[in-house]
């Protein structure tokens, strides 16, 4: 999938702005990951990975969009975030046995530390609220990683 980001409009966050949300086959996303965003003119793309439960994608929009407000809020640039995340993928290519199941945004050193831990929490939070198993949804959430690409 071609990347077509921009930098973000929205430096300011004084408005709520167009997200258009889809989701994919797993080996659509833009790279490892199974919950992505970025900026297509004025309009917010989120893009979840198709899972075998719809509380499981809604978990992961959520996180999403959490993640992403509270990102543009503080002024960190999506493109850093893309960047790291996209090394650290490829550190787990080449040391799994390091890396694991880890996220890259649960790195201390990944520009948005904090603000994925905030998501991660509500996250977990809605999951309880859905009687999702917090160890299944994991499980399968590392289980989309660990597939073969079509």
């Amino acid at each position: 999938m071609e990347d077509q980001s921009i930098e973000c409009p929205y430096k300011d966050i004084t408005t709520l702005f167009p997200i258009d949300v889809k989701v994919i086959p797993h080996n659509e996303q833009r790279y490892e990951t199974v919950g992505d965003y970025w900026f297509e003119g004025d309009t917010m793309q989120i893009r979840v990975s198709k899972m075998d439960s719809s509380h499981r994608e809604f978990l992961v929009l959520m996180h999403e969009m959490v993640e992403v407000y509270l990102i543009l809020s503080k002024g960190i640039v999506i493109e850093d975030i893309d960047k790291f995340d996209k090394r650290f993928e490829e550190f787990r290519t080449a040391y799994p046995d390091l890396v694991g199941d880890d996220e890259p945004g649960d790195h201390p050193k990944a520009p948005y530390y904090k603000e994925h831990q905030i998501a991660t929490r509500m996250e977990k939070w809605l999951a309880q609220t859905l009687n999702e198993d917090w160890d299944l949804y994991e499980d399968k959430v590392n289980s989309l990683y660990r597939a073969p690409q079509a």
